[in-house]
Formats: structure tokens, sequence, C-alpha cells
């Protein structure tokens, strides 16, 4: 006989928060949503936190480079989408990691009796508008001089020019000595108000470039997610099938955490797969699985070698398994079972493994009923697809402005990985839809006012850390009569123009 659970499977649209006492100390500025991404022992200091409870989702229509970048200089993780070429997904981590470095090794040289035809491809190649001239055109060879956008006409020199030419020597150029602190660089950059500052060692074999820009986006994004040398964190999404070949890539590339992307993590195909990355590379390797939606689920996982969970199934906005297999639970009482498991485990061992809630949220509040519940961070697609930084078209649709949006049970996304069964690799049937999302403008304008909406809500709840708004948060279930109430209603209201 099959089992049969007594709980009601709910939504976040189901709870809302009961006010806590609002202390003087509980003001917008003082909340603090730094939060764990991966497990840690409960004498240690968790390997990778985020500074914003946000990751974007393993998705094409979701995570590229240029999002990834966005939100990291944010406070957040992207996790770089899996379904493409092994190569491509991996050069898309190393431009994560290659865009902001403090100290950056040049990918841009040339040697001098190179010409203005090979700098005009190598900027459009690289993107970077600084290249190093040495003797050899490697990123070590002996610096010989400078070439910027300063240093040419595009539109008026002859492309057949030599970089000797009109590059700026070596004798002209202000240069740091290998050795030299970070801070010890921007402040050259400052006194001679520089964009760039090579740095060479002894032997003037070029080392590093320090951009100033890079300080200036240091200042301006306070909650930047970045390591020790200043690179900032990227994530990466991997299969079941291919790890073996996608995960030495990915590592090589500069991946600072791994997640295995599946709609149905509860299988032997991810303990393999964990446990094979656990073997190979030891627990230096951070990799988080799921999604699963009970006790089991995450049990099962974290036995494997998990370092975090992702819960949810069939809550996503484009998602549609529940309707296709009868598969999945409500998002919330997903999240409540789970975390249940997750406190228990962390009193019987010590370890704590963060929770990771994907899917179910419509409004801005939900994301705190979620972090209330016991999530630690959160992955969003929807949310993050109508930015500018996403890597779809915006289109206009009618009088409206829309970006497209397609899931990755979608044929048009074709990620049969995801939904692995060890057998074809043909997609049967469909558990994803293309579609749009209304266009919204820029990442970081958008992630104000729901960050904004967060703090004020916590504030309210008498906390000011996601681990005080777990502990303390008083979370009521509400009718339907109720969930109208809490709208405007009996009124007429204004039309805006």
């Amino acid at each position: 006989m099959a089992v049969y659970l007594d709980d009601v499977s709910r939504t976040f649209g189901e709870y809302l928060l009961i006010p806590g006492l609002t202390t003087k100390k509980c003001i917008p500025s003082n909340v603090n949503l730094q939060t764990p991404l991966v497990k840690f022992a409960d004498s240690e200091k968790p390997a990778v936190e985020l500074n914003i409870p946000f990751v974007s989702a393993i998705m094409q229509s979701v995570s590229g480079p240029e999002l990834a970048i966005e939100l990291a200089r944010n406070g957040g993780l992207s996790f770089i989408f899996g379904s493409q070429a092994v190569d491509e997904q991996a050069n898309m981590v190393h431009k994560v990691k290659k865009f902001k470095a403090g100290f950056v090794v040049s990918d841009s040289n040339l040697t001098p009796d190179d010409t203005l035809a090979d700098v005009l491809r190598t900027v459009k190649k690289t993107g970077h508008s600084t290249i190093g001239v040495t003797h050899d055109g490697t990123c070590n060879g002996q610096l010989l001089g400078l070439v910027t956008s300063r240093d040419y006409r595009e539109e008026k020199d002859p492309t057949n020019m030599k970089v000797k030419d009109f590059m700026t020597p070596f004798s002209k150029l202000i240069v740091g000595q290998s050795g030299i602190s970070l801070t010890e660089a921007n402040q050259i950059l400052w006194e001679n108000k520089l964009n760039s500052l090579p740095v060479i060692d002894r032997n003037r074999h070029l080392v590093y470039f320090v951009f100033r820009k890079d300080y200036d986006s240091h200042r301006d994004n306070p909650d930047e997610l970045s390591d020790e040398t200043k690179q900032l964190l990227v994530g990466a999404g991997i299969n079941t099938r291919d790890y073996r070949e996608r995960v030495p890539a990915l590592l090589e590339a500069g991946a600072d955490v791994l997640c295995i992307d599946s709609s149905d993590g509860y299988s032997e195909w991810q303990q393999e797969t964990l446990r094979w990355i656990k073997e190979t590379y030891g627990e230096g390797v951070r990799v988080g699985a799921g999604n699963v939606v009970d006790r089991d689920g995450f049990e099962y996982l974290v036995a494997a070698g998990a370092d975090f969970i992702k819960v949810g199934i069939g809550g996503g906005s484009i998602c549609i398994t529940r309707e296709q297999k009868g598969i999945g639970r409500g998002q919330a009482t997903a999240l409540i079972d789970v975390v249940r498991a997750r406190d228990a485990h962390y009193r019987q061992t010590g370890v704590y493994i963060p929770i990771c809630s994907d899917g179910g949220l419509v409004h801005d509040y939900h994301m705190v009923l979620a972090l209330a519940m016991g999530a630690d961070f959160l992955m969003m697609g929807r949310y993050f697809a109508r930015f500018d930084e996403s890597p779809t078209q915006t289109l206009r649709v009618g009088n409206n402005y829309v970006k497209e949006y397609w899931g990755e049970g979608s044929n048009r996304a074709q990620n049969w990985q995801r939904y692995d069964l060890g057998e074809t690799e043909a997609l049967k049937f469909e558990e994803g839809v293309d579609s749009y999302v209304p266009y919204a403008g820029k990442m970081k304008d958008n992630l104000a006012v729901t960050l904004g909406k967060i703090r004020a809500t916590m504030c309210s709840c008498g906390a000011v850390s996601i681990r005080e708004l777990q502990r303390h948060a008083k979370i009521t279930l509400v009718s339907s009569t109720s969930i109208v109430e809490g709208g405007a209603h009996d009124v007429i209201l204004k039309e805006h123009n």
C-alpha cells in the first residue's frame, strides 16, 4: 500500500508573518543578510558565504557571465548553466573570474611587430582595451610598452601600422614592482591619474595589471562577493552524465562551487556523482545537490557528501513537472520538512547543511517567508530573467517590453540531462514552457528595492540577521478570505497615466 502523508501541500502564499518586537536596533541599515552557502562544522566558519541570500537559477535564459558578474558585484552568486558544451561553459566561468581580480594576469598581449589590425582583433576577442606589449607576445614576456584606445584612431589610422609605432613605450610608463600590495598599487593609480598599472618583476617581465575601474567597482559595490585576490565568486551547474569531463574543466576555469542540476535529486546517479567528486578532489571542492522535497531525499544526498541541498520540485514559474507527471510538493511544505531534517542532522552531528529554496516565489515577501522557514538562500530564475544582464533578448510585445524566458525542461533548452533517468538522450515530453517575463531594467536598481523590502520586513519581525529571523519568526496560515483582505479592496483605484 502506498504511503499517505497527513499534511497538506502548501505554498508561500498561504502564510503570513506575525510582527515581533521591533527594538531600537531593528532598523534596515543594521540588517545583515550574510548567509552560508556550503556546509560547515559548529566550530568552523563556512568556506563560502553569500552577502545577500540570492543565487541565480542554472538556466540558459538566466545565468550567463554578464548576470553572474553583476550578481556577484551585488553580493550574490550565479550558477552558470550546464546545458551547453563543456568548453563553452568553462569559458563563461573564466570570463567571470577575469572580470575583476585586483591583480589581473593579462590575457591581451601582442608583440611590437604586430599591427593595428591585430590590436582591433584582440580587443574584439577579449573585450579589454588595455594591451600589454611584450617581447614574445605572452602575458609574462618582457614588457616593452602598452597600447590603449588612446594610442590609435580606428577610423583614420592604417590597420597595417606596427604596434611599435604607436604604443606607449616602456620608458614613458609608470609601473609597480612585483610584491607591491593592492593598496599601494591603487595609491599609485590615484596619485598619477592612471587607468592601469603594469606590475613587473626584477627582470622587467610583465606579471599583472591593476586597474582603476576595479577600485571604483569595489567602492560602488560594498557587498561584492569576491575572494582574497579580489576575484568574483561564481558557481557552475553540472549533470550526472558527463561530470568526469565537465568538473575538471570547470575547476580549471576557476569555478568556486558546483551544483548538480536536476529536477529530481533523490537518485543513485546523484549519489555516484557526489561520491566521485569527493573521492577525486576531496572536501575542497564544494558541490550542492537536489532537488528534493522531503527528509528522505535530504538525508540521502547529505550521506553522499552534498555541501548544500536544493529544495523544490514543480514550483518554478515555467515548470510543469507537476502537471505532466504528478510529481512534486508545495514549496512551503517541502521546505519546512527538509529544514526539520537539517536541524535534526545539525543537533546530531554538529554539521550545518545550508538549504537552498528553489521555486515558488511570487512576491518579495515570499522571500522573507522562505528564509524564516529555514532556507539559507534562495535560487531564482524568473526574478533575474527580467533584467538587462540576463542573456536573452529584450522584445516589444504589444505595448510592453519583455524578455524571453524558457525552462530547462522545454524543447528549446533540450536539457535532457536535467531529467536523467539513465536511458535515451531525447526529451520525451516537456517539463518546462517557453515564455516571456516583463522587462524590469538594471539588476542593481531592482535588487535595491527587493532587499529594502526584505530588511524592512525582518525589522518588523524583530530580526537583524537571517539566523535571528529563523529563530524568532512567527508564521500563521491564512484563509482564502484573508488573502483577499490583504490587498486593496472595497475601493475604486485611480488610473495613472
